[in-house]
Parts: C-alpha cells; sequence; structure tokens
C-alpha cells in the first residue's frame, strides 16, 4: 500500500520563510543602525548639532516608512518585527548618551528615559530565559518611541546656532510632554502581556 511520501531532507532544513531577511524594510532598519557612527561623529567630531539633529529626526521618520512598506507591499517578517524595535531601542539610546555627554539635553528627562528603555531590555531578558513567546510592538509602544525620537533631535537643534533654535527647544519640550508618559504608560501595558506569553510559552 502506497503512503505519502516523507518530506526531503532539503525541504525540511529550508529556513522558515517567516524570516524573509531580504526584504526593503529589513534593509532600512539596517541603514538606520548603520547611521549612528554618523550621527555620533557629527556631534563631537564635526561639532555640528544641527545636521546631527537632522540626521536624526530623519532616521526617526523612516521608523513609519519602513513599517507602512511591509504592510503596503507585503513585505512583513518575523525578522523585521524585531530588527525594526531593536533599531528602535538603540538609535534612542545612542541619542540620549551622546547628548548627556554633549549637555544638549537635560540630564533628568534623559535618566528617566534611560530607566524605562534599561527595564524594558532587562524584561526582554528575563523573558526569553522563562522561554516566553515573543511579545508583538503595541501602538502605544511604538507611537511614545516615535514621539521621544522627535523630541531627542529637537533639544539637539534647540542647542544649536541656528536662527530657530528657541523653537525648536519649545517643541522639544511639547514633544516629551506628550511622549515621556505614553513611553512609561506602553511599558506598564506590556506586563499583562508579557505574563500572558510566559503561559503561552511554558504550555507550547
Amino acid at each position: 500500500m502506497s503512503g505519502a511520501s516523507p518530506p526531503s531532507a532539503s525541504a525540511a532544513s529550508a529556513p522558515d520563510p517567516g524570516w524573509r531577511p531580504f526584504t526593503v524594510p529589513n534593509l532600512i532598519s539596517v541603514v538606520r543602525l548603520c547611521c549612528l557612527p554618523w550621527f555620533v561623529w557629527l556631534v563631537f567630531g564635526a561639532q555640528d548639532r544641527w545636521a546631527a539633529a537632522l540626521l536624526l529626526g530623519a532616521l526617526g521618520a523612516t521608523d513609519w516608512v519602513d513599517g507602512w512598506v511591509a504592510r503596503r507591499f507585503d513585505q512583513v517578517s518575523e525578522l523585521g518585527k524585531i530588527l525594526d524595535p531593536t533599531a528602535d531601542r538603540l538609535l534612542l539610546l545612542v541619542a540620549l548618551v551622546v547628548m548627556i555627554a554633549d549637555g544638549s539635553l537635560p540630564l533628568w528627562l534623559a535618566v528617566l528615559a534611560l530607566v524605562r528603555e534599561g527595564a524594558v531590555a532587562v524584561a526582554a531578558l528575563v523573558l526569553g530565559a522563562l522561554g516566553a513567546r515573543k511579545i508583538e510592538v503595541t501602538w502605544w509602544g511604538k507611537t511614545g518611541t516615535l514621539l521621544m525620537m522627535f523630541a531627542v533631535p529637537m533639544f539637539l537643534a534647540g542647542a544649536s546656532h541656528i536662527a530657530a533654535a528657541d523653537a525648536f527647544r519649545v517643541g522639544a519640550w511639547i514633544f516629551v510632554a506628550a511622549g515621556l508618559p505614553i513611553h512609561y504608560w506602553s511599558a506598564v501595558g506590556y506586563v499583562p502581556r508579557a505574563l500572558a506569553a510566559v503561559r503561552a510559552g511554558r504550555a507550547a
């Protein structure tokens, strides 16, 4: 009696197509990360806060671009779901540390933002060690990060010598007033999702 043939070794070892590493959104995320050394050089090497602010603002804006491209052209991938928020977090962390050293960002504000990012990073490591399933980034999480990624370059522009520096400084505080509470609220919102992810991971 004939039966279904077993899957070939090549098919069994084929990578999960859901990861799809070679997509335009993933390329955008990699380019964003590669621009970090340029940003650091603009601040400390060229000592051009305005150019650094423009670059950082552009890198923050492309966070929306890669997500739109992924959804519009069906290029959503599992790798992208990890790479995109990782790029966001690294951009914000590097910008905060650089601007603390540069003196263009209030220390208390930088500390608050770093504490939140550090807590999320540690929580991700703990959840991974507990075997939790991956948690999707929430709308509130993306919104809080995006607002902070616009506030930070505005502080940098506000500390530059351009004519509109005062306007950028005011705009920075407006974005912080909206973004920092959302940033923390989104972190609290991940708690029940994290508990559910741990239960699902252990059940699996």
